[in-house]
């Protein structure tokens, strides 16, 4: 009996490209950590920054238009903070710009308990892409690599905090949660709040401060006032 042999086509299976996403603040505490992740998991991933070629700069619209050019998806990370004044209008003028260009899905850092942060949500939610949101508590990096570094050298955070209590979270788990946002499905029309596991006065933060340094960290509730000049005198 004769064999009969089939002809058997071959397919070249070629392995999808994962989407170019665009991560805002890429050199910051969560951006630079997203970034790497991405990379990590092989992504295609775009730094926007003042230092990056394109440049993104969030005072500066022009440059925004190359900085979207062939990208999917955005980690939007508005510096110096959502609950900023100029937050509001630039998140606008981005996303809208984001959805002309073909924008797919935004991811947005928001804050816990800010109200022109939750303005900039919902700007994010009806922006006419697919949406995933971040709100995050207080990072403990603020105090060894954000805003608060100069006051913790200086030996005194002064603060207008009245009291509250703050479940810091570590920056890194964040980024993770970030990053999944970014890279998986199932991600979309979801909020994501990012918090450590206890409640902390800045009493006790300073406490452990202290402990950790070898040297007494201390802490000043100021008015809302003085802080505000204080931040402008330093140019914000």
């Amino acid at each position: 009996m004769k064999s009969i042999f089939y002809p058997v086509k071959l397919f070249e299976i070629k392995r999808q490209k994962p989407p170019r996403t665009l991560v805002l603040g890429g050199t910051g505490k969560t951006g630079r950590r997203v970034v790497q992740s991405l990379w990590d998991g092989e992504h295609s991933v775009r730094i926007g920054s003042r230092q990056a070629d394109p440049a993104f700069d969030w005072q500066d619209s022009a440059g925004w238009d190359k900085c979207l050019d062939g990208v999917t998806q955005v980690y939007v990370n508005f510096a110096p903070d959502l609950a900023m004044p100029m937050a509001r209008p630039a998140i606008t003028a981005f996303t809208e710009m984001a959805h002309r260009k073909g924008v797919r899905k935004l991811v947005l850092l928001s804050g816990r308990g800010e109200e022109e942060a939750l303005a900039c949500e919902q700007i994010v939610r009806f922006s006419g892409m697919d949406w995933t949101i971040v709100r995050s508590a207080w990072f403990n990096q603020n105090f060894s690599e954000g805003a608060f570094t100069g006051m913790v050298q200086d030996g005194q955070i002064a603060l207008p905090v009245g009291g509250t209590c703050e479940p810091f979270v570590d920056v890194h788990d964040v980024a993770d949660v970030v990053t999944a946002a970014l890279s998986e499905e199932g991600h979309e029309g979801k909020v994501y709040e990012t918090t450590g596991p206890r409640l902390l006065s800045f009493e006790q933060i300073v406490e452990e401060l202290s402990g950790a340094l070898g040297r007494t960290i201390s802490f000043a509730d100021i008015p809302h006032e003085a802080f505000l000049e204080g931040i402008q005198g330093m140019g914000m």
